[in-house]
């Protein structure tokens, strides 16, 4: 990668400090996958797969749901929000700028929408979508270990979610 960064971990609940954890959450994870991009999408899926078994969520406790592309997260997002089953949603997609400014709408739409989703339902909506310059910049984010953005999404939804519960 271009750049080094240290990944967030949990800080340890104690009695006046809510820090969250890695257990496994009372209620099923949804991951929203965009396949726009399928090529670093479906990698981002993959990371997230990984991430789910590692944490203990068999298949019983997750559910994938395809979309079109990064434009159609959130209103989906928002239909499963809904729906209380979940304890947090996961939003992966990839949008990579090309010559026209349709890029620029496409994240603003996508950042606005999830962010807007979350703070309606209070429930933790993950914001999993690469915004890259090229193509190489997504590759780069969805490499087969725990540096795969779809990965990291898991461990802030669990994470998130834990958190949220503590709050009430």
């Amino acid at each position: 990668m271009s750049s080094s960064y240290t990944k967030a971990v949990p800080v340890e609940s104690t009695k006046n400090v809510i820090g969250g954890s890695f257990k496994p959450t009372d209620k099923k994870i949804a991951v929203v996958v965009a396949r726009f991009n399928f090529e670093s999408t479906d990698k981002l899926a993959e990371g997230a797969r990984t991430a789910l078994k590692k944490y203990e969520y068999d298949e019983e406790r997750f559910d994938f749901v395809y979309v079109p592309g990064a434009f159609e997260l959130p209103i989906t997002a928002k239909k499963l929000a809904l729906t209380t089953n979940y304890s947090s949603i996961i939003c992966l997609g990839a949008v990579i700028k090309g010559d026209t400014s349709h890029y620029d709408y496409v994240c603003k739409a996508a950042t606005d929408g999830i962010l807007s989703v979350g703070l309606q339902t209070m429930v933790p909506i993950i914001f999993g979508v690469l915004t890259c310059d090229n193509i190489g910049q997504a590759f780069e984010r969805v490499q087969d270990d725990d540096t795969n953005k779809g990965y990291e999404a898991v461990e802030t939804a669990i994470w998130t979610s834990n958190v949220m519960k503590f709050i009430g």
